[in-house]
């Protein structure tokens, strides 16, 4: 299957590979079916599991290759990646300003954003989707660099990452539909709502890889910045959500194998 996915077109693959990672988002989900509530140390696993990932995806296969794709240019190696890094930051934290949404585990009061009277199931659902932006946008942005022939571009390495964010998706999947099952809502639309939080991931995935393929120049900026979007994520949500619950070593454990897995996936693929 993979070797025919290889035939194809950077952004039909990148189309391909994100819809892997919503179906992952979507099987995470599904467990709302079986369970109605998930022990607070296994989700804080992992998530520290999922934190681990995104972290060795933001360098392996994001802020690395962006680096080594600068090199032998007019500017300095690290300009597209420092710019990139830090305008992805600025980028994800502009949309949290401004879009309601509200983190997992708080009060309707602590919601983030414009004020609006949504009510508290749209402004969890909204706090996942805003962060799978930069999920979808780097599995994007890898297949979009294959078109270009980049000797630090392989097929291998955005099969990884693709493998790499959906793994990490299933405990996504999994915070969005237990917490609104336990908000009253029924299991079907649970999961449904669960689910739909990973559809931005195809949307991004394919405007990340026509836009590089369109405009060459700003693919190491446009790796950099889906590192520093992702990193944003990491700090701001993940990490604090991972070890609010009491369960800090168990958390920082999943982090490291989160890590190491990835780090894993991409020495191999790539």
């Amino acid at each position: 299957m993979l070797d025919s996915l290889q035939n194809f077109d950077p952004v039909v693959q990148a189309l391909v590979a994100t819809l892997f990672t919503w179906a992952m988002t979507a099987l995470g989900a599904a467990v709302v079916f079986t369970a109605r509530n998930i022990s607070r140390r296994v989700l804080d696993a992992m998530l520290g599991f999922a934190g681990g990932v995104m972290i060795a995806v933001s360098y392996w296969s994001l802020l690395a290759p962006a680096i080594a794709m600068s090199e032998g240019k007019d500017i300095p190696s690290w300009v597209p990646a420092v710019a990139g890094f830090l305008g992805g930051g600025i980028f994800l934290w502009s949309i949290d300003k401004v879009l309601p949404h509200l983190h997992l585990g708080f009060p309707t009061s602590k919601a983030e954003g414009v004020k609006t009277s949504w009510r508290r199931s749209t402004l969890l659902i909204l706090a996942i989707t805003l962060h799978n932006i930069p999920e979808g946008l780097a599995v994007g942005v890898a297949f979009g660099a294959l078109a270009i022939s980049l000797p630090s571009a392989s097929f291998g390495a955005a099969i990884a990452l693709a493998i790499g964010i959906g793994i990490q998706n299933f405990p996504e999947g999994m915070a969005v539909s237990i917490p609104l099952r336990r908000e009253g809502l029924s299991r079907r639309k649970s999961f449904w709502y669960g689910q739909l939080s990973g559809v931005v991931e195809p949307i991004a995935g394919v405007i990340g890889a026509a836009a590089v393929i369109v405009a060459q120049p700003i693919l190491p900026y446009a790796l950099a910045f889906a590192a520093g979007a992702m990193i944003f994520v990491v700090i701001e949500e993940v990490v604090p959500e991972a070890q609010r619950g009491g369960n800090a070593d168990l958390a920082t454990a999943g982090a490291m194998i989160g890590f190491a897995v990835m780090m894993l996936l991409d020495v191999a693929f790539g």
